[in-house]
């Protein structure tokens, strides 16, 4: 009789502490899958006071940029004005109005540093613009398309690189708001559908490595913090678990029974 009791006590026990186990082992998963809104990184809390050494690289990045909004202004204005596709007219208004409000960040950071900017596109830019001033309706919104997401398409990496590496605070905040803009005109282009991307270029093929990859302590530090482990599926861990665990409790209710 006693044994009896004692067989269900712990195999409600082990039941229990099986529930509980799985229970708080479950929430690192639900977590991991619930649906997080993509940061959009803000510039707010960056420096602006034309501190650090400038490189040629930022000059030549600010200028970049000033060129970008001196082409692509009239090239929004004219799809509003030249395509009968509503898509695309939308399209060419927000760049157009985005680029107003770029080119007065870029000629802000310019004053502080002391740079000259011009004021009229580059020849292949104007190359571009004339294209689209002769380019009737039906054939306009292709190469207002492919112009400009050709051209943010090269631009993109640039921006990436002095980010990274400029030493100037005003430049480093400009190149951070010069992703967001151009993050943003790649998308309103490819909404139009218009898009060709069998046609945009190839990316280089990734340099070879030379022996092992290092392993990044940081990157295993903060998985580990967050309940994860690069490379583990923390489902099969979960899974293993409770298997072990069930596999306790009958083999324990077993050895009672036999007694």
């Amino acid at each position: 009789m006693i044994a009896a009791q004692f067989s269900r006590r712990l195999v409600r026990w082990l039941v229990g502490i099986t529930a509980m186990v799985v229970a708080l082992l479950s929430v690192p998963v639900a977590a991991q899958a619930a649906d997080v809104p993509v940061p959009i990184p803000s510039s707010d809390g960056l420096s602006d006071k034309g501190a650090g050494e400038i490189s040629a690289a930022d000059r030549d990045f600010v200028v970049k940029v000033r060129l970008a909004g001196l082409w692509e202004i009239p090239a929004g204005n004219m799809a509003m004005e030249k395509s009968k596709d509503k898509r695309v007219q939308a399209v060419g208004k927000a760049i157009a109005a985005q680029h107003v409000t770029l080119d007065k960040l870029d000629m802000n950071v310019a004053k502080k540093l002391g740079l000259a900017l011009p004021n009229v596109p580059n020849a292949q830019q104007q190359g571009w613009l004339d294209e689209m001033k002769t380019a009737n309706s039906t054939t306009f919104d292709q190469i207002f398309i492919d112009r400009l997401r050709a051209a943010h398409g090269k631009i993109f990496p640039a921006i990436g690189t002095i980010r990274a590496s400029t030493r100037n605070d005003s430049v480093r905040k400009l190149a951070q708001e010069a992703n967001q803009f151009v993050m943003t005109h790649m998308t309103l282009l490819e909404s139009s559908g218009l898009v060709q991307y069998g046609a945009l270029p190839a990316a280089p093929p990734p340099a070879a490595q030379a022996g092992p990859v290092p392993v990044d302590g940081q990157m295993l530090a903060a998985a580990a913090g967050t309940g994860g482990v690069p490379g583990v599926n923390t489902s099969v861990i979960l899974m293993v678990l409770a298997v072990a665990l069930v596999a306790g409790v009958v083999t324990t209710m077993r050895i009672f029974r036999a007694r």
